[in-house]
């Protein structure tokens, strides 16, 4: 299975992603994830096959979602609760660095 792709950058959140396949319409796309992402802004162009590595996404799922739903929706990694805390703590903090 190869697949030309069209990845968009979403304005909305830092991270998001949207893979739709190049001949599809961006009208066919659901309203509700179209509201959710954002206008969409495209990041590039790419042929997915099976033996390509993603940095962040599995290649087959992406596949699987681009033949099943007609898109892949890549969400933006997790932070970790003390990583999003730590610069206020820092801020505050009385001791001397």
């Amino acid at each position: 299975m190869k697949v030309m792709c069209s990845i968009y950058r979403s304005k909305r959140k830092d991270g998001m992603y949207l893979y739709v396949p190049r001949k599809k319409d961006m009208s066919e796309l659901p309203e509700a994830l179209m509201q959710f992402f954002g206008k969409p802004e495209l990041s590039m162009d790419l042929v997915l096959t099976p033996e390509r590595k993603l940095a962040r996404e599995d290649i087959n799922t992406v596949l699987r979602n681009l033949e099943e739903q007609g898109y892949h929706l890549q969400m933006p990694p997790q932070e970790d609760e003390y990583l999003v805390h730590l610069p206020d703590e820092l801020l505050y903090r009385n001791d001397p660095i």
